[in-house]
């Protein structure tokens, strides 16, 4: 297998287990939130449904902390065995942010084991939830340091360069490179967004199934409110991640926005088609893009005729912002009418047919988050390290990946059908309503 083979099998295996194990991180860092918010709500409210919503929700977040830690695994291990060059040369500035990942993981599962293993345990239910804090917290630094890692990657600082090695490393400044508070914001919020989303389609599905216990109305209501607010502090932040590339990375706006030429009062380009260098079919939003760039609709904004073209990022980034800003505005959309309806009560938000589009919101959300790392990695190109080590310089030569790609292939398969099986039979056989009655069993047998 020749150089060229073998960074294409690297990239293709490096995004199939990100692709992956992202939809296991994304639930991983979101669902501890969740959780902790409706054994409050519950604890505030006396309400025995909230208090069961965060029982059950736990449950099924640990079949996914279990097949995210394997996934994970598999990213540290490609690391080295796809990208040995790029080890090399960062492998003492990202060494920090990977331990610390890892510190915080284990962080999370000591108090994930201690609060599983203690319901009931408690006679004040406020104690109990405490537990739930560095689960939640030790959730979200996992996100931080492995995302501040991929920062690193996009604007690398902290060293000096060389003779082609990164010297006198600081691992402090380079962690707080000028990438990682938009990336960081951004990975947090949409992961608390996507779980929320996640959550109220398999309330509004079990609801579309003829359940009509108060339980899963309550779960809707609870997580649509959650994914609404998070949905609009996305959207914030994304203006200001679109700030942040005018400035640092103007090759991958320009890229994703089909900016050519660099003009003033640069307008929005959403949708369209790409053909022999023309857009067309396209919807041109006026100054959007000077204002999202620069807050200013007049603003010059920097076009892909000031770099070489060997250094210009794939242009299909382009459908990749598309689809993600898309399923984002529209979630903000529909989580909103859905609560005003709610309150207000319209019908329709309570009729079959916007119930499947609650349900049909959960996948999409994943596929968002899905095309948002997609244009985060593939915009990086042809950078692995941007400005210093290109992601052909960085892979490995082995003959072997082609094999590679096709095991991990089959582990993955096999990781995604045996969670969902598991999943599915551990709530279809404790079904809400056998649960709330056996509770209620117990605490009359405790009464007597």
């Amino acid at each position: 297998m020749g150089n060229e083979e073998a960074v294409f099998f690297s990239r293709i295996l490096t995004e199939l287990t990100l692709s992956f194990h992202i939809i296991y991180a994304t639930i991983g860092v979101g669902i501890p939130l969740m959780i902790m918010i409706a054994q409050w709500v519950g604890i505030k409210k006396q309400d025995e449904h909230y208090i069961l919503l965060a029982r059950r929700w736990t449950r099924g977040f640990v079949i996914t902390v279990a097949v995210g830690v394997v996934t994970g695994t598999a990213i540290g291990l490609q690391l080295s065995l796809l990208w040995p060059n790029f080890m090399v040369l960062a492998g003492n500035v990202i060494a920090l942010p990977l331990f610390l990942e890892t510190f915080a993981f284990f962080f999370e599962a000591i108090f994930l084991g201690i609060y599983l293993y203690t319901w009931d345990r408690f006679e004040n239910q406020r104690k109990h939830l405490l537990l739930l804090i560095p689960v939640a917290v030790g959730a979200s630094f996992s996100a931080v340091f492995i995302t501040i890692v991929n920062a690193f990657m996009n604007a690398p600082q902290g060293f000096d360069l060389a003779g082609g090695q990164l010297v006198n490393v600081s691992p402090i400044v380079a962690m707080f490179n000028p990438a990682m508070p938009t990336k960081v914001a951004h990975v947090l919020v949409t992961a608390y967004m996507t779980s929320a989303f996640v959550l109220a389609a398999v309330g509004a599905f079990r609801i579309l199934k003829g359940s009509n216990h108060p339980y899963h109305k309550k779960a809707l209501f609870l997580t649509m409110k959650i994914g609404l607010i998070f949905s609009i502090t996305s959207a914030v932040i994304g203006d200001f991640s679109g700030k942040y590339l005018a400035k640092y990375q103007p090759e991958k706006l320009a890229a994703a926005e089909w900016h050519f030429e660099t003009e003033e009062g640069a307008p929005l380009i959403l949708y369209g088609v790409l053909e022999n260098g023309e857009v067309k079919y396209a919807l041109k939003i006026p100054f959007a893009l000077s204002i999202l760039a620069h807050s200013a609709p007049y603003a010059e904004v920097i076009g892909l005729d000031q770099f070489p073209e060997d250094e210009v990022p794939p242009l299909y980034i382009h459908y990749l912002f598309d689809l993600m800003v898309t399923i984002g505005m529209w979630m903000t959309l529909l989580s909103f009418v859905y609560l005003v309806g709610t309150w207000k009560k319209w019908r329709f938000t309570a009729s079959r047919w916007f119930h499947w589009l609650i349900v049909l919101g959960g996948p999409l959300s994943v596929l968002a988050i899905e095309a948002g790392w997609w244009l985060d990695e593939v915009g990086r190109q042809p950078w692995i390290l941007r400005g210093i080590m290109r992601t052909k310089e960085a892979a490995t030569t082995s003959g072997q990946v082609d094999l590679m790609l096709l095991l991990f292939a089959g582990l993955y398969l096999i990781l995604g059908i045996g969670s969902i099986v598991v999943l599915m039979r551990m709530f279809r056989k404790n079904t809400v309503e056998q649960e709330l009655s056996d509770r209620a069993a117990e605490r009359s047998g405790e009464a007597l």
